[in-house]
């Protein structure tokens, strides 16, 4: 008979092959994710670029004409530019283009926590009526001047948008969570959310003077004509808080994309990311909505396109959102200077007309996944 053992080295072998096969397909994996890893790095500078670009064209475009090299000599050598280049650059244009990008940004980067943190892809301080909330607390400041004891008067819209914007988002959180709704439902109590405001708004509206009317309804159709340094400066210091403390929390939202028990299992506090995130939300869509107006559509959009370029790791998802926010308030500004020559058109209605078709087609596109 012949003999069938194996000798002992082939055993070795075989588990050796073994290793090194497992060995060179994690050593693929990681290469791949390097990869992956590089191409969302390089998409977010290319976005950051084409931000740049716009912000040139933005702030160059208007009923005057201003040449683009006019424009960066008025920018760059300030000193030895003409005069009223410098007036027309560094106090109308230069800061209507700069708010557009901080607006958007702030939107952008609002939306994208709120659908993660509440697992709606259609979830945006817009759509569950954190900003019709927060347009109303300015109201109240805008017609009946009433305010929150101790404020200065300087920032009375700003603190009263706030406050209504944040008692919103925690409304919807806790609602959310003590009936135990689903998405739909949580939609559906943002639409209520809505329209409250708005009737609410509206009845601001009839009882308001013929000034204060005038500058209410101006300041909700949403525009970047009162835009100034200061207010800038505000938005922007409030995004340089929020963002680190949004990308310290990056795995946190990530793992809660997978579902809030195995978020929990990872030892990741709910409750409390939850509640830190959604104030986040409510101080930078109720500094925006307060500065600049209503601005629909661009903190639900601006997350979509940004899931789809950079997918669920919040480390560049968070990111993409804010930039894809700002390049798209951006272009929206560009857009109403150009659409009608010589009329400045509130850039709120240009996202709307742009935004109500991508929405629908979220809606869609939601639908079908669901199906």
């Amino acid at each position: 008979m012949n003999d069938m053992r194996v000798p002992a080295g082939a055993g070795w072998r075989a588990a050796e092959a073994d290793a090194n096969a497992s060995a060179q397909a994690a050593q693929a994996q990681m290469r791949a994710y390097a990869r992956l890893t590089r191409r969302r790095a390089l998409l977010l500078v290319a976005v950051a670029v084409l931000i740049a670009g716009s912000l040139l064209i933005d702030a160059s475009s208007g009923p005057s004409g201003l040449p683009l090299a006019t424009l960066v000599h008025t920018l760059f050598d300030r000193a030895h530019a003409d005069p009223a280049d410098v007036v027309i650059v560094w106090q109308i244009r230069l800061p209507y283009a700069v708010m557009a990008l901080a607006v958007g940004a702030s939107l952008g980067l609002s939306g994208a926590e709120m659908q993660t943190i509440l697992n709606n892809p259609l979830a945006s301080p817009y759509t569950l009526g954190v900003s019709a909330a927060a347009a109303f607390g300015a109201s109240l400041a805008i017609v009946l001047d009433l305010a929150i004891p101790g404020v200065a008067q300087t920032w009375v819209v700003s603190a009263n948008a706030f406050v209504f914007a944040f008692a919103s988002a925690l409304t919807l959180d806790l609602v959310a969570r003590w009936r135990g709704m689903s998405t739909a439902g949580v939609v559906l109590m943002g639409i209520a959310l809505v329209f409250s405001f708005h009737a609410l708004t509206e009845l601001m509206q009839f009882v308001a003077s013929a000034d204060a009317l005038q500058g209410l309804v101006f300041w909700t159709l949403g525009s970047l004509a009162r835009a100034d340094w200061t207010k800038i400066g505000v938005l922007v210091a409030a995004l340089a808080i929020a963002l680190p403390l949004s990308m310290k929390n990056a795995w946190a939202l990530t793992a809660l994309r997978l579902g809030e028990d195995r978020a929990a299992s990872f030892g990741i506090d709910i409750k409390r990311l939850r509640l830190t995130t959604l104030l986040r939300v409510a101080v930078l869509s109720a500094l925006a909505v307060s500065f600049v107006g209503t601005i629909g559509f661009v903190g639900l959009i601006a997350p979509h396109l940004a899931r789809t370029l950079f997918g669920e790791d919040h480390r560049f998802y968070l990111p993409g959102s804010l930039l894809l926010g700002a390049l798209m308030l951006s272009l929206a500004s560009i857009a109403s200077k150009l659409i009608v020559p010589g009329v400045l058109i509130p850039v709120g209605i240009v996202t709307a007309l742009v935004g109500i078709p991508l929405f629908l087609g979220i809606v869609v596109r939601s639908q079908g996944t669901a199906q």
